[in-house]
Parts: C-alpha cells; structure tokens; sequence
C-alpha cells in the first residue's frame, strides 16, 4: 500500500514537472517565431499577436490540465485501496 502512494507522488511530480518543460520549451518556441515574423512583415503584427497570445493561453492550458490530474492522484487518488 505505502509503495503505491510512493508511485502516486513520483508520478505526480513528473506529470507536473515534466509539462511545466514542455509549456516552457513550447511558448519560447512561439515566442522566438511570433518575433522572427513580425521582424519580416511588420504590417501583420496585430494579427500575429491576437494568435499568439490565443495559442499561448492554450499551451497553458493544457499544462493546467496536467497540473489539476496530478491533483487527483495526489489528494482523491482513485488507485487507494
């Protein structure tokens, strides 16, 4: 039993930790692109802006989503006998 909760806690932890990378890796990826393209054709920045911030809140999201199923395991954990 306590060997499975060490599971539940390590799994948590790489279920958050692990999209907190990928969140990070992936809006500074957007970032760098979103500049590089605007640089190009600065004409399009407002548009390219709007999308931006609209994929970014979306990255973020999923990384929350993450964050809220780690949650569960942790504290509801459905795997408790």
């Amino acid at each position: 039993m306590e060997n499975v909760l060490g599971f539940v806690a390590l799994a948590a932890g790489l279920i958050i930790g692990l999209g907190a990378v990928g969140a990070c890796i992936g809006i500074g990826i957007m970032g760098s692109k979103y500049l590089e393209a605007s640089a190009r054709q600065p004409e399009l920045m407002n548009a390219l802006q709007t999308k931006m911030f609209l994929l970014a809140g979306l990255i973020d999201a999923a990384f929350l989503i993450g964050v809220g199923i780690a949650m569960m395991f942790a504290f509801a954990n459905p795997f408790q006998l």
